[in-house]
């Protein structure tokens, strides 16, 4: 018997939860079904009776906690209650057919991955804000990562029994939790899979609880907080560059000066607030490394800010041309190199994305 569990964190649900329970069930009796309603409050009781009915486990907040909340109250659920279960992700507003949920559950049977993604790929009736948002979050996500996952927002993702332990650590209560987990499987060397499911969206996704602003905000928040920690790392550099230049004359000094202040302020605050495997390293191991990076690019800032001055560019926008050239090294030498965890094990290519290291699977009923 296939031991999996399909959580749905549902919040203001309608009729689509319970057809997808009452679908799921029919489908595969063997399927257990657990919703988690997020404080959605006594007007949508009735949908949570309905789904109950049709087979589901109904868990409670009292009060909305976010859907990364709503979907650790449901793992803790199934490592207590339903030990050595895979559990497959879905969501409430019908954008998740059932055909799909069981392909995902599948292919998570056979898989070696840390995690499956049921992926989309924006054809069709798709509406503006659900296309570019996910074109914005891939190139993101690519630029953080070096990993081109087609769908990092999709809610219908596999996860081995293995894995719920380790999901249950990672941070995030609202949406920036499942991206969270992408990131985390990145840098810890899990692997991710795809497998490619429809793309459905229902009036226009009027059902959709997502805040445009704030919630990508907090989706975004780890590419974020590089870039303002390298802005401010940019003022502190620029402000001393200038003064030291004037101070002494020397382009060369004034460069080196202060690339030893800037750098210190870079390094403290990229360890402490925006690698989170930065903090699984040793801060001196950590140190050389970045050590080894700043020299290189320190060659490439001075090199290239020579070639600017020279050709009669005044020293503050060739400075910040030569810092917007570099950004992207620097990120992914900080990322690649400095902050990065050491991989699990051997790599393993299998679907559309897949980062090296393995999860060794739960033995199934």
């Amino acid at each position: 018997m296939r031991a999996v569990i399909v959580l749905v964190p549902a919040y203001e649900p309608a009729a689509p939860l319970v057809d997808l329970v009452s679908s799921l069930r029919a489908a595969d009796p063997a399927l257990h079904v657990v919703v988690v309603d997020d404080g959605s409050g006594p007007a949508f009781a009735p949908v949570f009776a309905a789904a109950q009915s049709a087979g589901a486990l109904v868990l409670t907040h009292p009060t909305n906690r976010g859907k990364g909340a709503a979907l650790k109250t449901g793992f803790a659920c199934v490592v207590s209650a339903f030990p050595g279960h895979d559990v497959v992700c879905a969501d409430c507003d019908g954008q998740h057919s059932v055909v799909d949920v069981l392909r995902v559950a599948d292919r998570l049977y056979t898989s070696e991955a840390a995690m499956v993604l049921g992926s989309r790929r924006f054809l069709g009736d798709v509406p503006l804000r659900s296309r570019v948002g996910n074109s914005l979050t891939r190139a993101m996500f690519r630029l953080s990562t070096g990993l081109d996952v087609h769908d990092t927002q999709t809610g219908l993702r596999g996860y081995p029994a293995a894995m719920l332990p380790w999901l249950l650590t990672v941070d995030g209560d609202r949406y920036e939790y499942e991206l969270n987990l992408l990131l985390r499987a990145s840098a810890t060397g899990r692997a991710v899979e795809e497998v490619e499911i429809a793309t459905i969206y229902l009036d226009d996704n009027a059902s959709s609880h997502f805040r445009p602003v704030v919630d990508s905000a907090r989706i975004y928040a780890p590419l974020l907080r590089f870039m303002l920690a390298s802005f401010a790392a940019f003022l502190t550099d620029t402000l001393v560059l200038l003064v030291l230049h004037a101070l002494t004359g020397s382009l060369l000094g004034a460069v080196l000066g202060a690339r030893a202040v800037s750098s210190t302020v870079n390094f403290v605050t990229n360890r402490r607030l925006v690698f989170e495997s930065a903090r699984e390293r040793p801060v001196g191991s950590a140190a050389v490394r970045y050590s080894a990076v700043v020299g290189l690019l320190l060659a490439a800032n001075y090199a290239l800010l020579l070639a600017l001055t020279s050709a009669g560019l005044a020293l503050l926008p060739a400075k910040v041309l030569t810092e917007a050239v570099l950004f992207v090294a620097s990120y992914e030498l900080q990322r690649r190199v400095v902050f990065a965890q050491p991989s699990l094990g051997r790599s393993t290519p299998q679907g559309a994305a897949a980062v090296e290291g393995t999860s060794r699977r739960a033995t199934r009923a």
